[in-house]
């Protein structure tokens, strides 16, 4: 519990030293007049559009959006990651393909989105699907291929049959990995978030953020992206409490 605490005060004591110097940089008016609104201004507009006005909708929209495209995209390229690092022709054949498309920002896809999908719902989720699945296909793939081989050469002197090497050994030893990918994949996928939501979307964090700065309004512009990495810490860590508990046969020392 000491640790947990300790941890816990060292994270939270960053967030204080850059919120202190947002504070400290508006009250000296380092940059131009309504550039930089003090940090109590963007908290008000935070609290003001969760109790009483449509940021809790956007917020409760963008992360449906969030999970379900980020969902998809992993539950396709899991088997598909898993494929590239097991077999080596499937690898050397779709490496590069692999390399060639996760390479390409989701938002430079927007324009071939609308065409193909429209611009409803649909559009938006491929985008998110499309941010996902590559980033997770890429960490998967790299964590079957670095399985060391002495465990799967145990595991052939053991008498095991193909599907047992896979679901006893190569499975569980991938499962960290995956669980790297779901925080990659997340992370992803809220930073592709306002792209998502520029296909004509009229909800949102991206469409609030989007709306705020066609009106000037600073302080809506920063409680929009304030939203989205909030939102993305607190997935983020419930991720990783579900890898604590699911991987408690792992050994890591004291890290």
């Amino acid at each position: 519990m000491r640790r947990i605490a300790a941890n816990s005060a060292l994270g939270t004591l960053g967030f204080v030293l850059i919120v202190s110097a947002w504070h400290i940089a508006a009250a000296l008016e380092l940059t131009r007049p309504g550039l930089l609104p003090p940090p109590l201004e963007v908290g008000r507009v935070i609290v003001d559009g969760l109790t009483s006005g449509p940021l809790l909708s956007d917020l409760l929209v963008s992360c449906r959006r969030v999970v379900l495209g980020v969902a998809i995209g992993m539950v396709l390229a899991i088997p598909f990651g898993f494929a590239l690092g097991w077999f080596p022709r499937a690898r050397v054949t779709f490496n590069p393909l692999v390399n060639f498309f996760r390479a390409l920002p989701p938002i430079a896809l927007v324009p071939l989105v609308v065409i193909y999908f429209g611009i409803g719902e649909v559009a938006r989720e491929v985008i998110l699907v499309y941010a996902a699945f590559f980033a997770t296909v890429i960490i998967v793939y790299e964590g079957v291929g670095g399985i060391e081989e002495k465990y799967v050469r145990a595991g052939q002197t053991l008498g095991t049959s193909r599907l047992e090497l896979f679901t006893k050994i190569v499975l569980p030893l991938s499962t960290p990995h995956i669980f790297t990918a779901a925080r990659v994949s997340l992370g992803i996928g809220w930073s592709s978030l306002v792209a998502a939501e520029l296909v004509a979307a009229q909800d949102g964090l991206g469409a609030s953020i989007q709306n705020a700065s066609n009106f000037l309004d600073v302080p809506g512009m920063y409680a929009g992206i304030i939203l989205i990495g909030l939102s993305a810490l607190v997935m983020d860590l419930a991720i990783r409490a579900g890898a604590v508990r699911v991987l408690r046969w792992q050994d890591r020392g004291s890290r």
